[in-house]
């Protein structure tokens, strides 16, 4: 995805003539991205799909949905601009290329917003496991996921707004401020969530196994970091000027990370038979209902005799 700012500059008749040449490490990078981001979105759709929905899973399926909807808002534009790579011809109006970036926009953003979510409620558990059993609101899911659905939406219609509506200063305000609370705010909440579940993870009894959501969260945080930070990073330092790497670079790392959720929820669920539908299940099973540690090993034992048979 070539993205050279904020909105992509349109060129002139002149312009586009001089740079009619093909370039092949851009088109690797757009293929690959390309590639990725479909395993991505039927990654994302299988646990659409397969994860049972209740009170534990509902973040998990809300991030789904978001990585899905970034995936799948991607997948247009990394192909319009590879076809434009090959035949040196403009197929996407400027406008169009603005839409999918905001829409692209809005869903990596509501994927670090769950995803801290994610992080805090898991730590709260471990930390609280007394209150939050017993008087944890049963619907708290569901509400913070719609607000902070609601906090996206409003950032990005307030983007659209300012930045369509050919206002660049206040655009760029809009830009900075929503780009600085992912950076500021929701980050290091993350981070130091996560943190903190990691030390309980390796400081518990050594008797005890670590609970498999306890290792995706981990996992799904530290590939966050690894992979779709820096795009908050580059639009952020963007806007100040200062942005070296090409977009296309960060789009791909944001792409990987969208796409490799799944399957880590598969590959910590084990389910190593031979790939069936019901494999599948069993897997997120695994993960996303485990039962409490008294009661885990006999689960675990069920749960091994089922997927030997898939």
């Amino acid at each position: 995805m070539a993205v050279s700012s904020v909105f992509p500059p349109s060129a002139s008749p002149t312009e586009e003539a001089d740079l009619c040449e093909i370039d092949v490490t851009s088109m690797a990078i757009d293929s690959v991205t390309l590639l990725i981001c479909l395993c991505g979105v039927v990654g994302n759709g299988a646990v659409l799909c397969l994860l049972h929905r209740n009170a534990t899973t509902f973040y998990i399926i809300n991030l789904a949905f978001a990585n899905f909807t970034f995936l799948h808002f991607t997948v247009p534009s990394t192909l319009l601009y590879l076809l434009e790579d090959v035949s040196c011809f403009t197929f996407t109006p400027l406008m169009f290329q603005r839409v999918l970036f905001l829409l692209s926009l809005f869903s990596y953003n509501m994927g670090l917003y769950l995803l801290t979510a994610i992080s805090l409620e898991r730590c709260t558990s471990i930390l609280c496991s007394l209150w939050y059993r017993c008087h944890c609101p049963q619907g708290l899911a569901w509400v913070v996921c719609a607000l902070l659905w609601a906090l996206s939406v409003t950032f990005i219609v307030t983007v659209t707004y300012l930045c369509l509506s050919h206002e660049p200063e206040h655009c760029q305000v809009s830009l900075i401020s929503m780009y600085a609370l992912n950076f500021f705010l929701f980050a290091p909440a993350m981070v130091i969530s996560s943190t903190i579940l990691f030390i309980k993870v390796k400081c518990g009894p050594q008797q005890q196994q670590p609970k498999r959501l306890d290792i995706v969260i981990l996992l799904t945080v530290l590939f966050f970091l690894l992979f779709a930070l820096p795009l908050s990073i580059w639009n952020f330092l963007q806007q100040l000027g200062y942005a070296a790497v090409s977009s296309q670079v960060v789009f791909l790392l944001a792409c990987i990370h969208s796409t490799i959720n799944p399957f880590i929820y598969f590959l910590v669920g084990r389910c190593w038979s031979p790939c069936s539908v019901g494999c599948l299940r069993l897997s997120l099973q695994r993960v996303f209902q485990e039962p409490e540690e008294n009661t885990a090993h006999s689960y675990d034992a069920a749960l091994d005799t089922a997927i030997s048979a898939c």
